[in-house]
């Protein structure tokens, strides 16, 4: 109701040019605001009588293109038949058609539009006597150059990384191959600073219903402004008070070229270098590009030792509790003496001491990732080894949980995806809770209660837990265990894509 009534409220305010260039003049800068980055420039039409006025934004227009190339036409002296094409097809078609060399030209009558397209980059011309302006696509892009993702770095494969311009991105997508299916829709978001978006996907491959779903999420956002993609991701995800991430995003175009050729969708948008992808399986969290890039055998084995690494993370900490406050007695004698020796003298329950290392890691990861660069990793690594000796060496700690902790810690490096670790690292503390109260009985209940969520979460309409539940052998080549590439002939059946077997 709120995004309806802002719609009609701005429908009756949304005045149009009059044809009249003083006036016109006074209505769009009554409309654009005292800002003195905007320029008026006013010109008359090929030392004609004809008054013109050019607006540009200075530092987003492109000065160059505006000084050396529209300037220099709209002043020059008729040649002997423009008069004539003048009168014959009017001013405004003559500057579209015969005088301004610009590729990206557009016509508009409302002076919401061209004030808010200013204010993008582009340059408007108005001429008097013409109720429609013209929009001129000149904006200056300032992004920084393609790089290596920081966040998704891999063994093997390309080194391209999307950045904050959706111009790029979208140029970086076509470049990669020659594609002619892939279709990409603009959507503006944003009631109050609008920002485009596309949505990338494959025509002939994607589900027609998908692509609806996706769209008719992406029309409901209903914020004032979105300043980066994972706002984007909230606000159309099936489940917001689900743990884990049901859109994945990226900013490698491998894994995004990867995704729409199996019949997914890509969202991108302006000022964010993570593309999301939906739908995403729980499995997809925990696959890397370099499982494609080596051969079989090695690629499936680093996958299941992801699997295990992720089990581990969750559950490290909480499976050290139960034996030890529980059940010491399923513990091998030598390595209960073992932990018992490291033990004495710990003045609190394994429950509160593997809390404090655990609270202790968080903090210095995030102090890792705050500081700069250069000292950031040292300062972790370091702090870590401090905090760890000198726990231990004050009683306050055992070494046995010192182990533990930093096993758990590296296995959570292992995950892929950061927005899946940091789910797995807040779960472990709940998963710690339940072994600290029940013991193994806590953690076997944990681990089934995450199970059932994550049987009934849904990204998009697909299974969060796909392939494995529901069961489709069929798309098991590439879950767990990857097979031979020249195997993997067919897109995944739980996407229902209208074409399912791979062009050969």
């Amino acid at each position: 109701m709120r995004r309806s009534n802002r719609k009609t409220t701005s429908t009756k305010v949304n005045p149009s040019f009059k044809g009249v260039l003083e006036f016109d003049k006074e209505l769009l800068k009554v409309k654009l605001g005292e800002n003195s980055d905007v320029l008026y420039r006013e010109f008359k039409l090929k030392k004609s009588n004809v008054s013109g006025l050019l607006i540009f934004l200075s530092g987003l227009s492109n000065r160059k293109t505006i000084d050396k190339v529209i300037l220099p036409v709209l002043l020059e002296p008729f040649h002997p038949n423009d008069l004539e094409l003048l009168k014959l097809t009017g001013r405004m078609e003559f500057l579209k058609k015969y005088l301004l060399p610009i590729g990206d030209i557009k016509e508009a009558t409302s002076i919401e539009v061209v004030a808010s397209k200013i204010l993008t980059g582009m340059a408007a011309i108005i001429i008097d006597g013409c109720k429609d302006v013209l929009l001129l696509g000149i904006k200056e892009e300032k992004t920084r150059s393609i790089e290596e993702p920081p966040s998704e770095a891999v063994v093997r494969g390309p080194r391209i990384g999307f950045t904050e311009s959706l111009s790029n991105n979208i140029a970086i997508l076509r470049n990669s191959a020659e594609i002619k299916d892939l279709s990409m829709l603009e959507f503006s978001v944003g009631n109050l600073a609008k920002k485009p978006l596309i949505i990338a996907y494959m025509n002939e491959i994607v589900n027609p219903s998908l692509l609806e779903e996706v769209k008719s999420r992406i029309n409901k956002i209903d914020i004032d402004y979105v300043a980066d993609s994972g706002y984007v991701e909230q606000l159309i995800e099936d489940n917001f008070l689900s743990p884990f991430p049901q859109i994945q995003s990226t900013e490698r175009l491998d894994r995004v070229m990867s995704a729409l050729m199996e019949g997914r969708v890509a969202i991108l948008l302006d000022g964010s270098p993570f593309v999301l992808i939906a739908p995403v399986t729980f499995g997809m969290l925990l696959q890397s590009p370099d499982d494609y890039y080596e051969r079989w055998i090695p690629g499936t084995l680093i996958r299941i030792l992801r699997f295990f690494a992720a089990i581990i993370s969750l559950l490290g900490p909480s499976i050290y509790i139960s034996f030890v406050s529980f059940h010491p007695g399923l513990i091998p004698t030598k390595l209960a003496m073992s932990i018992a020796g490291s033990r004495e003298g710990v003045p609190y329950p394994a429950f509160i001491e593997a809390l404090m290392m655990e609270v202790s890691i968080e903090i210095l990861r995030e102090a890792g990732l705050r500081l700069p660069k250069p000292i950031g990793q040292a300062i972790g690594i370091v702090g870590g080894l401090i905090i760890g000796e000198a726990a231990v060496s004050a009683g306050i700690v055992s070494s046995i949980m010192i182990i533990v902790v930093a096993l758990t810690a590296i296995s959570s490096f292992a995950i892929p995806q950061y927005s899946a670790g940091i789910s797995l690292r807040y779960l472990r503390f709940i998963s710690m809770l339940f072994a600290a109260t029940l013991g193994l009985y806590g953690v076997t209940l944990f681990f089934l209660l995450l199970c059932s969520h994550l049987v009934r979460l849904e990204s998009f309409g697909v299974p969060y837990t796909s392939p494995a539940v529901p069961f489709r052998i069929k798309d098991m080549k590439d879950f767990i265990v990857r097979v031979p590439i020249a195997l993997m002939n067919r897109r995944p059946s739980i996407l229902k894509p209208q074409e399912s077997k791979r062009k050969e």
